[in-house]
């Protein structure tokens, strides 16, 4: 048997590629001579420059940055092929990062700088991973890094950040990093939010980043001002554009003053793997995540490997840490043949992290076992 094993990070758990490993040895020890391929997977969050660069080779460029609170940070981008910089904003702005958070006060101001060091470099590809920041600043704070300069109503520089967004009046693009026009940019983006408004970014996702009731008010205030200032300078209407609410909306900056392209993480993923190609001949493709639930439908790694699978036929399995209710019929419909669970205790997740390895070679023999005597009459 020919077995792909391409799952996301279980979260605060293992990484993408303690999940092929440990897969990867439960298949053979019930199938010592199948052909086993590990294709650690991500879908543009955390995680996606590690399995990036562990699924293709490369190597981690190390920069010191603006963290999400301003102060220098030290991060890297990953390196790719010679040509590509592979940059996540978790791990330049991530919520982690932040000692105290707080989305109006918060930068992005560190990709900016990751990306002139990456067009720098020589680079002329930028796969930009967005997800898990600290910060509510639409990109704009990266834009400055890259030489946009912000200003009030009299004409003051404004230094850009979540709380600072309604008072920019106006923005001078003239003195913009040149090499952004030419430079094939792809924002990996996981979730479909627009930049404002009740499902957009401040409302979806800054409570989760410090912010009270009134504060998201406020920040919405400020997305919904500063897609009015782009849409003066450039024409563009950004507001809407299904993706621009991850991250803080720092897409928008991007769209507007770039020829950035926004695309499913996972797809961008999934392509720059060769996925398609490593999936031929295969009987069977293993994937999974921390806990599959209705997110996973709008756009994670488990449905983006499962929909392309589904192209050639060949069946998937989910073994995930947890399932929520009614989503593996969901996931029946879009090529998967079956779901697993791997917890087998309920108890506080501090309590049970360490097992989570354990149970999960256990989950996949278990399948393996049960994929055997389908093919055989015969258990492993």
């Amino acid at each position: 048997m020919k077995v792909v094993i391409a799952p996301d990070s279980f979260k605060h758990s293992m990484s993408a590629s303690e999940v092929c490993e440990i897969a990867r040895d439960a298949v053979l020890d019930c199938l010592p001579d199948a052909e086993v391929v590990a294709i650690p997977a991500a879908d543009g969050g955390e995680g996606t420059a590690d399995a990036l660069l562990a699924a293709i080779g490369g190597k981690k460029v190390p920069h010191r940055v603006a963290g999400p609170e301003f102060t220098e940070v030290d991060s890297y981008y990953g390196l790719l092929d010679n040509n590509t910089a592979v940059i996540e904003t978790a791990l330049i702005c991530g919520l982690t990062m932040a000692a105290r958070p707080n989305p109006e006060e918060t930068t992005t101001r560190g990709v900016g700088q990751m990306i002139k060091k990456a067009l720098d470099d020589g680079c002329g590809k930028i796969i930009l991973c967005v997800g898990g920041s600290a910060t509510n600043d639409a990109g704009a704070g990266a834009a400055e890094a890259l030489g946009a300069v912000f200003t009030d109503e009299d004409g003051k520089d404004v230094v850009p950040r979540g709380g600072r967004l309604s008072g920019i009046r106006s923005v001078d693009t003239g003195k913009l990093d040149r090499r952004l026009a030419s430079a094939e940019i792809l924002i990996a983006c996981d979730v479909r939010n627009p930049l404002f408004g009740e499902d957009g970014a401040a409302y979806v996702f800054a409570p989760q980043k410090g912010a009270d009731a009134a504060m998201v008010r406020r920040l919405d205030d400020g997305l919904r001002n500063y897609a009015e200032v782009i849409r003066r300078r450039t024409g563009r209407d950004i507001s809407r554009i299904p993706g621009t609410g991850a991250a803080g909306g720092i897409a928008a900056s991007f769209l507007a003053f770039s020829a950035a392209t926004l695309k499913p993480g996972i797809d961008i993923v999934l392509d720059a793997v060769g996925f398609d190609e490593r999936i031929k001949d295969a009987d069977l493709v293993i994937t999974g995540e921390g806990k599959t639930d209705a997110q996973t439908l709008s756009g994670k790694v488990v449905l983006g490997v499962a929909r392309r699978a589904k192209r050639r036929n060949i069946p998937v399995i989910v073994v995930s840490g947890a399932v929520g209710d009614d989503v593996d019929a969901l996931l029946y419909d879009e090529g998967v043949a079956a779901v697993f669970a791997t917890v087998r205790q309920t108890r506080p997740f501090g309590e049970i992290a360490a097992d989570c390895p354990k149970w999960l070679g256990f989950t996949v023999r278990n399948v393996m076992r049960a994929v055997i005597l389908g093919k055989t009459g015969k258990g492993g």
